[in-house]
């Protein structure tokens, strides 16, 4: 049997989960539930004025930073390793 969470710590769980820009794994364990619970907590509240608009957005342009700076980060390590850079450089 789970424990009960009330309403609030529901809503809150699901705005760290939208906005913070930590995986939902990452933020169920620090909460200390289950991945499949804060899933089922984030789909009934993402509609909702849990995250405001603002904070929807800045969530959003921190994700697209976030997926340009992997790809970054990847082209660079293609470059270091077709020039031969990246055994210079663990040297």
């Amino acid at each position: 049997m789970g424990t009960g969470r009330t309403d609030e710590f529901r809503r809150d769980a699901a705005r760290i989960a939208l906005t913070s820009g930590l995986t939902r794994r990452q933020v169920a364990d620090d909460l200390g539930v289950g991945l499949s619970t804060l899933n089922k907590w984030v789909t009934v509240h993402r509609d909702t004025d849990v995250v405001s608009p603002e904070d929807r957005e800045l969530a959003r342009e921190n994700e697209r930073l976030r997926r340009e700076n992997r790809i970054l980060k990847e082209e660079r390590d293609i470059l270091k390793n077709r020039s031969g850079l990246g055994a210079a450089c663990a040297r």
